[in-house]
């Protein structure tokens, strides 16, 4: 999988679980993949959420490796933009 298909599926993995985020006020945006390794931001209420990680882990990391199995983790960038 090429660099710019491996990002139109995890976009499609981020699209998949984006509805469920906006149910409960928050959302997520991609920052960048690296290798192996998607960096996503969480935005709105999920920033504050206390299960956050337990999303992060078991609804999004699941979600983008369903969609690309080449990544093995994904990890939150706290409130950077860039």
């Amino acid at each position: 999988m090429n660099p710019e298909e491996l990002k139109a599926n995890v976009e499609n993995a981020l699209q998949e679980i984006r509805p469920y985020l906006e149910a409960d006020g928050g959302n997520i945006s991609l920052v960048e993949i690296t290798e192996d390794t998607v960096s996503v931001q969480l935005e709105g209420a999920c920033l504050g959420c206390s299960v956050n990680q337990m999303t992060l882990k078991n609804g999004v990391e699941a979600t983008i490796i369903k969609h690309a199995p080449q990544i093995k983790r994904v990890i939150e960038i706290n409130g950077i933009k860039f």
